[in-house]
């Protein structure tokens, strides 16, 4: 179905604006401001993708319509005296597919208003005009034969040809299994560890922890599917780690099981694959951390090491001479500042 609405007097809104529905999903969408016509789901994105000409003839149509559309709310706002405020002509168009018998049913009616204004009957190629007000409109509509034979082609034809493509790509797309990638994420050491999925389609799915093979039903909180932007979807389940001992992790998994798919995707309770962000309250990995403080302790009994040694082999210098403590006094000092100034 096409819901198409043009507007006159209406601030902070689209003088023209179109929307195409499947099954009363939104699949497409045009206005006035973007001037082109974007996809709303994936598989219509993908069909556009496929034929680039059928979002060619969207554009075109819609801005076909738009001056259409202006030139008769104008048209109506004048007859019917009606030239300040604001003024709003819609119209709905499309057609019904019984797929059991095959019927076909197209239809085409315009509101003004808010109100019915008149509707297409395409079994006598006739215009009805429910609306008093549209009884000029009819009369004139009701000559326009060549666009009443398109109206009959394109509703009867055109536009179940392509309603039955559009069920057929959603069909195949809603049909599609997309498997996630599955992480297991933690804050801290001490707080829970998160089984997360991310990417699956369709959102008939499962996730939960084990132990031992059996699924666990307490210390666990599972967070409800969520949609992701690409229309896949993610969940999650937490496990209290709290009370498990280190030496029982290995007999804990996470399982993840997608409807109608035997393969399931098991990951083990295991630190090394624990993915964090956590960093000492230093503000420093504690790994970091760690690593500076054994390479300080190294170092430190290095400088000690050395100063043994130098000590066993060549002693100290005596002080009890005046110029040899003088000579041997400077020259201690010299090496000092030497070393303290290498050291900066």
């Amino acid at each position: 179905m096409f819901s198409l609405t043009a507007s006159s007097g209406v601030p902070d809104f689209p003088e023209y604006l179109g929307s195409a529905l499947v099954d009363d999903v939104q699949v497409g969408y045009f206005d006035s401001n973007i001037r082109t016509a974007e996809p709303k789901v994936d598989w219509m994105r993908k069909l556009m993708k496929d034929d680039p000409q059928h979002l060619e003839w969207y554009v075109n149509k819609c801005i076909e319509h738009q001056h259409f559309f202006k030139a008769t709310i104008d048209s109506l706002m004048k007859r019917l005296n009606q030239t300040e405020g604001a003024h709003i002509l819609q119209q709905i168009s499309g057609c019904e597919w019984d797929e059991e018998n095959g019927d076909i049913k197209g239809f085409q009616q315009y509101g003004f208003n808010g109100e019915d204004f008149i509707a297409l009957d395409l079994k006598t190629l006739t215009w009805v005009a429910p609306n008093p007000l549209a009884f000029i409109t009819k009369l004139k509509w009701d000559t326009e034969t060549a666009r009443l034979e398109y109206n009959k082609y394109y509703y009867i034809h055109v536009y179940s040809d392509w309603l039955k493509k559009y069920v057929n790509y959603s069909r195949s797309f809603l049909q599609r299994t997309d498997h996630p990638s599955v992480s297991l994420l933690q804050k801290t050491p001490s707080s829970q560890v998160t089984c997360h999925a991310t990417g699956f389609y369709p959102d008939r799915a499962d996730l939960f922890w084990r132990k031992d093979g059996e699924e666990l039903h307490e210390d666990v909180d599972k967070v409800e599917i969520l949609p992701n932007h690409d229309g896949t979807f993610q969940m999650s389940v937490d496990l209290n780690i709290s009370s498990i001992a280190p030496d029982d992790w290995k007999k804990y998994d996470c399982v993840f099981q997608l409807s109608g798919v035997k393969d399931v995707i098991i990951i083990e309770l295991d630190k090394s694959v624990i993915r964090t962000n956590w960093v000492s309250p230093s503000g420093f990995p504690a790994g970091a951390v760690i690593g500076v403080v054994v390479g300080l302790l190294l170092l430190l009994l290095c400088i000690t090491g050395l100063f043994i040694w130098r000590k066993k082999t060549n002693g100290f210098k005596p002080a009890n001479t005046s110029e040899s403590a003088d000579s041997n006094s400077d020259s201690s000092q010299l090496q000092l500042s030497g070393k303290t100034g290498g050291g900066e």
